[in-house]
Formats: structure tokens, sequence, C-alpha cells
């Protein structure tokens, strides 16, 4: 029988050909751009702080002392400011007593939602390509990780074929909405099918937003506002997205009162509790004016365009994203089918750096997402029109 460890790694595609752990594309990539001095667009960083009165909350929150345990469950404003954010973007009531976990990040929410509501004879279906963090967990806990393809060029599941990827033992359904690493936003017409079939085969709704006001258009819909999905669904966010601080690591996780102490008694053997002194610092910032939102996603939306316009003088189909902060093209114009080797020699080639997207797929998705690599354009403008005329030159240099 496999190790845990081993579990997790197979999950998380790091394993060799020959059962060997590798390093992560993400490091392999890194390291490429490290040596050829390149731009960095593959992990999905910003490389920029985010609003500097959060900051100046949380320094003076270690100057005041406030460094010892938060609660397990997070600090009560925090959580308050949590329910208050979903009540006023989206209507939806919380607890904060009792529906409200804080988290080191969104990826502890994942693990303790995964570890806590499966395990082995079950069923966990992602959407495919799927952010690897879900693939280590689902294989973490001996449950079976299914998969929905999402279809180029919109990247939408076939609605009339998706209940095949369902069964009697589908016990969860994580939704990334907006996704990574597509950029996708599910319409309601796909939200509303995923909840019908949620509801026809008892399964869990865990539903990753953490890109939730990064959306450039259409409007974010969570999946908990559609009738009959609030009492099966968890919803994860976090500030790393939103705010900028992706190195302070505070996350949330809300939902059913029963739902969220099951993640919470796995979160709790987890890291217990998640930097305290950022906590205050969050809470004040989603209680900002709805205008820093709204700012965010357009300033976001012009770097997305400036890196499109880059890409396509590349010569490649660039995909559009309507969320996220991530870009995705297909090199299938320029001849090459295989992304991932061409990740590998971009770094020295033209001095930027992608991350292919097979990576994010089993081996039957890896295939159908061969020639499709991942950008990100969460950087200085600077720094993206570089990138966008060094793209330009693609063509000339293959």
């Amino acid at each position: 029988m496999s190790t845990p460890w081993h579990r997790t790694a197979q999950g998380a595609n790091l394993l060799g050909p020959d059962g060997s752990l590798g390093v992560t594309i993400f490091e392999e990539i890194t390291t490429l751009a490290n040596r050829h001095q390149a731009i960095n667009l593959g992990q999905g960083f910003p490389d920029e702080d985010g609003p500097a009165e959060l900051s100046r909350i949380a320094q003076d929150a270690i100057a005041n002392g406030n460094n010892q345990y938060a609660p397990g469950k997070g600090i009560l404003d925090l959580r308050r400011a949590v329910a208050d954010h979903q009540h006023r973007f989206y209507g939806i009531t919380l607890d904060p007593e009792t529906e409200v976990i804080i988290s080191t990040g969104a990826t502890e929410a994942i693990a303790a939602a995964v570890l806590a509501l499966s395990g082995p004879g079950d069923e966990v279906l992602t959407f495919e390509p799927f952010y690897d963090s879900y693939g280590a967990m689902i294989a973490l806990t001996g449950a079976k990780h299914t998969t929905a393809a999402l279809l180029a060029p919109d990247f939408m599941p076939d609605l009339a074929a998706l209940e095949k990827s369902f069964s009697p033992r589908t016990k969860m359904v994580i939704l990334n909405n907006p996704h990574n690493p597509t950029g996708a936003m599910f319409p309601l017409e796909v939200l509303s099918e995923i909840v019908r079939l949620a509801i026809k085969y008892d399964a869990v709704i865990l539903s990753d937003e953490v890109y939730e006001h990064l959306t450039f258009g259409p409007r974010h819909i969570p999946v908990a506002t559609l009738p009959g999905a609030a009492e099966r669904t968890l919803t994860i966010s976090s500030a790393g997205k939103t705010f900028s601080f992706t190195g302070w690591k505070i996350g949330w996780l809300s939902g059913p009162a029963e739902l969220v102490a099951a993640a919470r008694t796995v979160k709790q053997f987890l890291s217990y509790s998640s930097g305290t002194p950022f906590q205050g610092a969050v809470a004040a910032g989603l209680r900002m004016e709805e205008s820093f939102f709204t700012d965010a996603a357009a300033t976001l939306a012009h770097k997305r365009d400036i890196l499109a316009e880059g890409l396509r003088a590349a010569g490649l189909d660039v995909y559009l994203p309507q969320g996220t902060y991530f870009i995705n093209a297909d090199t299938q114009k320029l001849g090459i089918t295989d992304a991932t080797a061409l990740a590998r020699r971009l770094p020295e080639l033209i001095g930027v750096a992608a991350i292919p997207v097979p990576v994010f797929c089993h081996p039957e998705g890896a295939k159908r997402t061969r020639s499709l690599l991942r950008f990100a354009f969460c950087k200085q403008v600077p720094l993206l029109e570089q990138a966008a005329e060094r793209l330009a030159t693609l063509k000339d240099k293959l």
C-alpha cells in the first residue's frame, strides 16, 4: 500500500515515470527563469504589495503585542468581517460564531474540508484542468479523483455530458470559480446544473472562490446563492488574491455549521491558528469601500490586455480570461503541440517564463491541453510591457 506522502505526490503529478519524487514544474520553470534572467510569468503572485493602510494595521498589531495564538477558529472581528462581506456583496447570511472559520490561506481550508469529508471508497469530482492542491488532497484521503473536462475556447463543461462524471460514490464536487488555470467564470446555467447534480447524488460542494473580486465583466455568482445549494456548500476565499498579500496566508471557510465544524475539527490539527497580527488587517480590508474592489479588477483587466497583445503578436491563439490573473495561449498555430517542452525553452529563448497547462491535468486531460501555456499577469505594467515585447519575438526565434 502506498504511503500518504506518495499518494499526495501522485495526486499532484509530482512523481516521475519510475515513481521517484520530482521537482514541481513551478520549481523547474522558476529555476530556468532565474538562470536566464527571464521575466517569470509562471507562478501567480503579485510583484507589489497591497494597500499600505492594511500593512500599517498589521505592523501596529505586532507593535501592540498581538503576537500570540489567535483562537483556533480565528479572531471574532475577522469572522464578523467575512460574514458582513458575504452579506454585503452576495446577500448570504452567516453566523460568525458557527458558520465561519479562519484558515492559513485557502490552501489549508481546502485541505481541511477534503480531509474532513472524503475518504477511501468515495469519489471527489473536480473540473479539469484543476489546481494542483485539489489532486494532492484527494489522493491523500484515499478517495478517487474524478474529473469533468473544461473545453476550449470558453473552458465550460459539456452540460449534456456532465452527469456522466457523477456516480453514487461522488461525495464531493470541488468548484473553482473564477477558475484557475483557465480564467473561466461559470454562468448561472452551469452552476445550476452542478447544484442539481450535487443534490441528486447527495454530494457536498466545495467552492474555491479566491478570485471572486478579480473579474472582468461578468459579476461573480457564489454557488451558495443558488436554490438548494447553501445547505451543502462550503465556500472558501482568502486575502492573498483580493488584497495582494499572498504571504500573509489568511483564508476563510464558511457554510452550514455542521460542515464547518467537520472542517474545523481537522483544521485545528493542521495549523491550529493563523497569523494573529494579520487578521485584524484583513478584517479592515474586507470592510473597504466597494470602489477598492472594482478599481483593483479594472487595473488587472488593463494588465491582462497588455499581455494578451504580446501573446497575439507572438502568433499564439489567446483565450481571454473573464477572471483570475491568468491567461492561456495556444501554441498550435506556431506548429507546436508540446507546450511543456516549449515552456522549458522559453526562458532562454525569449526571456519569459510560463507554465504548461497539461501539468494541471490527468493523462487524458494533458493530451487535450498539450498545446496550452498559462501566463500570470499580476505584475507591474512596465514588466508586462517588457514581457509583451519579448513575446512578440517568439515567431522569429522558433
